[in-house]
């Protein structure tokens, strides 16, 4: 299996190289930049392709997509320290073999490696969570978690006997948690909390 790692750092690129080298049955090739990668993939086949997203010629995601459209049947991922959780949806959703962050460790790197040239998509379920979490709403940082399962039930129209049945807790703790939450949200009553947190796009 041929893999092309296509990125501007040196010390990386020649890192990625030797955990791919040491693999039985890979053999990796690599350029500095998407100009190099471009007449490398024209001279020879590869089987994967792993774009760093910030290296010189990129320009974003159009990199991605012009390395795609070219002839021939390699898969194309993406690598990166830097891009965001959006940009690995962005990339996934433009038909990338997968989004690799260069916090994987080697194993998990040619698992990766291995799992994209099957035909499969990858991406690392840490990451997006992580990502995600890290982006959580304003709102949702001035609630505990109980709080946040508490109003979730008010914005979808449930009664307090609901909401403790759904949590496991008992009715006069859920009235607790919604007077703290009305008192954190600035919200006089449920009615009013609900719409807070849909106005607010929580839920």
């Amino acid at each position: 299996m041929r893999i092309l790692i296509a990125d501007d750092h040196d010390l990386l690129r020649d890192t990625l190289v030797l955990y791919v080298g040491n693999e039985a049955g890979l053999d990796a090739a690599t350029a500095a930049d998407l100009a190099g990668a471009e007449a490398l993939l024209a001279a020879e086949a590869f089987d994967l392709v792993l774009l760093d997203f910030t290296m010189p010629g990129m320009n974003g995601l159009d990199g991605l997509k012009r390395v795609m459209a070219l002839p021939g049947e390699h898969r194309v991922a993406i690598i990166s320290g830097t891009a965001s959780r959006e940009v690995a949806e962005q990339a996934l959703a433009a038909g990338a073999a997968g989004f690799l962050p260069k916090t994987l460790s080697a194993k998990s790197l040619v698992n990766a490696i291995r799992f994209m040239a099957m035909g499969e998509q990858y991406a690392p379920l840490e990451f997006m969570r992580a990502a995600e979490e890290a982006e959580s709403h304003p709102l949702a940082e001035m609630l505990s978690h109980r709080e946040m399962q508490v109003l979730e039930g008010l914005t979808q129209g449930k009664s307090n006997k609901e909401i403790a049945r759904d949590l496991d807790i008992r009715e006069p703790t859920v009235k607790l948690h919604m007077k703290t939450l009305y008192r954190k949200i600035g919200a006089a009553n449920r009615t009013q909390a609900a719409l807070i947190a849909k106005e607010q796009g929580l839920f």
